[in-house]
């Protein structure tokens, strides 16, 4: 029993490496990035992207800061914690500090770019949006719809950078 599950846990992650390369653009193969791969890329972007958001907006809201300083601190950590995630996945795979920085800036610029200023756009025209409490269910709930919005219009995004060999597609060759 426990061979057979070691067995299929090595096929799945077999698979799923299998899978995870082949929707990398090579040299020789543009363009072949999968809908999934580009799904799972801004998945990773989105978690770190949320976890400065959040803890931006709730800092600044707690605070009493205004909007504008607000979403600045919100775009600095979502910035801050979307390249630490990459960058510890680099990291742990052996690679230098100056290598997995540039290899970090260059995979996820763009992404959380993107991400930010969907996620921010969204939060800014809410109509509400930028007064609500942390105690009010509408900071709550746009702050949501928001992060979601983003991740929607990023995946096109993280699709055609993968299918160009860039972004999470440069990230990947360290996974190994």
């Amino acid at each position: 029993m426990e061979q057979a599950r070691a067995d299929h846990e090595h096929h799945d992650h077999h698979q799923h490496h299998e899978g995870h390369h082949g929707g990398h653009a090579t040299g020789s193969r543009p363009g072949r990035a999968s809908w999934a791969m580009a799904a799972r890329a801004t998945l990773h972007c989105l978690t770190g992207c949320a976890i400065g958001e959040v803890l931006g907006m709730v800092i600044g809201t707690a605070l009493g800061w205004g909007n504008v300083s607000t979403m600045i601190l919100a775009i600095v950590l979502a910035f801050f914690f979307g390249y630490a995630l990459t960058l510890r996945g680099i990291l742990s795979a052996g690679v230098d500090l100056r290598t997995a920085i540039r290899v970090a800036l260059a995979a996820d610029t763009l992404s959380i770019a993107v991400m930010e200023l969907i996620d921010n756009g969204v939060i800014a025209l809410w109509p509400g949006a930028m007064d609500a409490h942390l105690s009010e269910p509408l900071f709550w709930a746009v702050l949501a719809i928001s992060l979601a919005v983003a991740f929607v219009v990023t995946v096109p995004v993280n699709k055609w950078m993968i299918g160009r060999g860039k972004g999470h597609a440069v990230v990947h060759q360290y996974h190994h």
